[in-house]
């Protein structure tokens, strides 16, 4: 299976764009990235049963999607997966950068949300070389 960004369509109303999700060719079988799955179910219940027509880019969001649409844009083919490794260390020390800021000011609220984005990147399973597709 190879990973694409896609849009998912909640409810008929709601367009969620940029979701990480491992497609089959073979089969036509589609699955959300596990590690995104969390927040994009998050994301869907905070919508309700019966939601307004709308539309939400997942990549702010997410970090890992966020993340992933840099690499897919830089390349406009398939990411080099040492690109994708190589952003994700960049990011996560900006992160650690902007937490010790919001540390010193003494922002409880920017920290939870730092922490909350770096929570996202550290639960990447490694992302295997064959499995990242535009």
């Amino acid at each position: 299976m190879r990973m694409k960004l896609r849009t998912v369509i909640y409810s008929g109303k709601v367009e969620i764009d940029n979701v990480p999700v491992y497609t089959c060719k073979a089969c036509s079988r589609s699955e959300v990235y596990p590690v995104v799955k969390t927040d994009l179910t998050g994301l869907i219940g905070t919508l309700g049963a019966q939601p307004e027509k709308q539309s939400f880019r997942f990549d702010d969001w997410n970090e890992w999607a966020n993340l992933l649409v840099e690499a897919f844009n830089a390349h406009k083919k398939q990411p080099d997966p040492a690109l994708v490794d190589r952003l994700a260390g960049e990011r996560i020390d900006m992160l650690l950068d902007l937490y010790s800021l919001a540390e010193k000011f003494g922002d409880n609220e920017w920290k939870n949300e730092i922490s909350k984005r770096l929570t996202q990147l550290s639960h990447k399973a490694s992302i295997h070389r064959s499995t990242i597709a535009p």
